[in-house]
């Protein structure tokens, strides 16, 4: 959240002089910035009861403080208040410093009445040691986001006092009269805390209270410890000291309340089906990825929005809309293990189509290959069988994936399955071998007329823009990613996509052996060279060839499921905040 505030004063912070308040006057200040979206986490769990009945029960909440505290915030705003908190903890010393210290260090006159009576310096020192011990701390210190807003609850009462005790306290006496001018920079630091870190409203109001008694507490200390010549009587204190500030409590409450509301005014827009968007995990050049949480089940997903842009000005058309729903069906229709799992799919109001997936916890191939280098070649073997079993259940259903690349072949813990492979993103699937009217008509969610995939992956009959692409494109671009595999790198390279497609479709493929010091078994380069090939006849003819044509490479060792388990083990080792599904 981007928020500014810019605020003065009727006095500055601490001055040697007298100071002075009145009762009534308004606080000069702006406050501009602007509120983030965002989003609601209400996760829920079914339980069975005694009497055989099955009910659905709320999900257990925490009894703590900071658990009570961040009640029906959203996850992802949760994530955040430890970043906001550290920049409020730094604005604090910062600003601090300039009023307190400052203006007195220029001038000498002005340094020695400083310096004079600890009194003068200690309070602002020591809230600006507070504030930069709690900035370091929600940097370096990883804790749960309640644990983090309980701590900023207590930072913003106690940094209310660290003000009042530099305004109010003064060894000379404070002096007193009718003509006190303006209200406390308390004031101020309330209203910005609370807007800038939110929680539940009951909460703000109840540490806002807390936090404006700094002022008359310490206008009463100051008075009891050093009397001056004129006792203000009690409710001359109260109206100069304390109804001004509940009126700040209130200003407090409906800044909390606005973020709160609308918190789940957004939720509500983000609602798809039975699902709530609580994370955005990466985009993609369809659309974006998101965590989400069923409204009733306790299952994990992850939903893909698709952005459409062939829908007319007031939504999605209704041609749009049937070919989306009949890819969709498809789509549904593969049972393939090493396919990601559909769960759902819909379209949004505003006319964006989502599909929801298993959350799966692993990383892509391209990560892999970027992070870790090359993999051996009996690794190798052993993720594009998996591909392949995939790609052979969408050729059967007439399906072509049109955009295998290593971005889309995900590798995860499934159960107690390890490199278990996952091919997503089905969203430029392209139906062949169904003479259907609506099949001849129709492409699907896809663009007509346009080149579909990604450039350093695709087949030479796409970046043509052939009409007549059919399962053989997927074996070309399993070829590249099997390429990626061995060497590390691309098949081709180029300045500009069109380099590229023009190099898949004229330039023949350099041997992977002659880009990489790991050994390659001939059988496999000549196997990857093969599904290279320009002309799709020369390339195996479908997955399920290119399956039968890997299990006749020989090979040093095989690729287990014990190897892969030390591997993970050791570079990738299990944790929930693993889980992704990267598009």
């Amino acid at each position: 959240m981007a928020c500014s505030i810019v605020s003065r004063c009727g006095s500055r912070l601490r001055t040697p002089e007298c100071v002075r308040w009145a009762p009534f006057r308004t606080i000069r200040a702006a406050l501009s910035g602007r509120l983030c979206w965002l989003v609601t986490l209400v996760q829920t769990a079914m339980r069975p009861s005694t009497d055989e009945q099955t009910l659905f029960v709320p999900k257990h909440r925490g009894t703590s403080i900071g658990d009570r505290a961040t009640t029906g915030l959203p996850a992802d705003l949760l994530n955040r208040i430890a970043n906001r908190l550290q920049v409020l903890a730094w604005l604090y010393a910062f600003i601090f410093f300039m009023a307190a210290f400052f203006p007195s260090l220029l001038f000498e006159a002005e340094r020695r009445m400083l310096f004079e009576h600890p009194l003068h310096w200690a309070p602002a020192l020591i809230s600006i040691v507070v504030a930069t011990l709690v900035a370091i701390a929600t940097r370096m210190i990883r804790v749960r986001p309640a644990t983090i807003t309980a701590l900023a609850l207590m930072f913003e009462v106690v940094s209310c006092y660290g003000i009042a005790a530099a305004e109010f306290v003064d060894p000379h006496g404070l002096k007193v009269g009718m003509s006190w001018i303006g209200l406390s920079w308390v004031a101020v630091w309330i209203v910005l805390f609370n807007v800038v870190v939110p929680t539940v409203p009951r909460y703000a109001v109840i540490a806002a209270l807390v936090s404006v008694t700094s002022v008359p507490a310490m206008v009463v200390l100051s008075l009891s410890v050093f009397p001056p010549a004129f006792q203000p009587d009690g409710l001359m204190i109260f109206f100069a000291f304390g109804f001004p500030y509940l009126l700040v409590v209130i200003m407090a409450y409906v800044g909390a309340r606005v973020v709160y509301t609308l918190g789940t005014e957004v939720t509500r827009a983000r609602e798809l089906g039975s699902y709530r968007l609580e994370e955005r995990l990466g985009e993609g050049g369809m659309g974006e990825v998101w965590k989400a949480s069923h409204r009733l089940l306790a299952r994990p997903a992850a939903i893909k929005l698709i952005h459409s842009s062939l829908g007319n000005g007031n939504g999605t058309s209704v041609d749009m809309r049937r070919r989306f729903e009949r890819e969709a069906q498809v789509i549904a229709q593969l049972r393939s293990p090493h396919t990601v799992t559909l769960f759902d799919f819909g379209v949004a109001e505003e006319g964006s189509f989502y599909y929801v997936m298993e959350l799966l916890d692993g990383v892509d191939t391209d990560r892999l290959v970027r992070r870790f280098g090359p993999i051996p070649a009996e690794r190798v073997v052993y993720i594009v069988r998996q591909i392949c079993h995939s790609l052979s259940e969408a050729e059967w259903c007439g399906l072509v994936h049109r955009d295998i690349k290593p971005a889309n072949i995900f590798l995860c813990r499934y159960g107690e399955d390890h490199d278990f492979v996952k091919v997503l993103d089905f969203g430029l699937a392209k139906v062949v071998h169904d003479t259907s009217m609506e099949a001849q008509t129709q492409t699907l969610i896809t663009k007509p007329n346009l080149i579909q995939g990604t450039p350093a992956f695709i087949a030479p009959e796409q970046a043509l823009g052939s009409t007549g692409v059919d399962t053989r494109a997927d074996i070309y671009s399993t070829g590249c990613v099997a390429y990626w595999l061995l060497t590390g790198q691309l098949v081709f390279t180029g300045d500009t996509p069109m380099k590229l497609l023009l190099a898949h479709a004229q330039t023949p493929p350099e041997p992977p052996s002659s880009r990489t010091e790991m050994p390659i078994p001939p059988a496999l380069e000549a196997l990857v060279l093969s599904c290279l090939a320009k002309d799709p006849a020369s390339r195996p003819r479908s997955a399920r060839d290119l399956l039968q044509r890997l299990d006749a490479v020989a090979l040093e060792e095989q690729w287990t499921d014990e190897r892969a388990r030390e591997w993970w083990k050791l570079h990738l080792p299990l944790s929930r905040s693993n889980e992704r599904l990267v598009s």
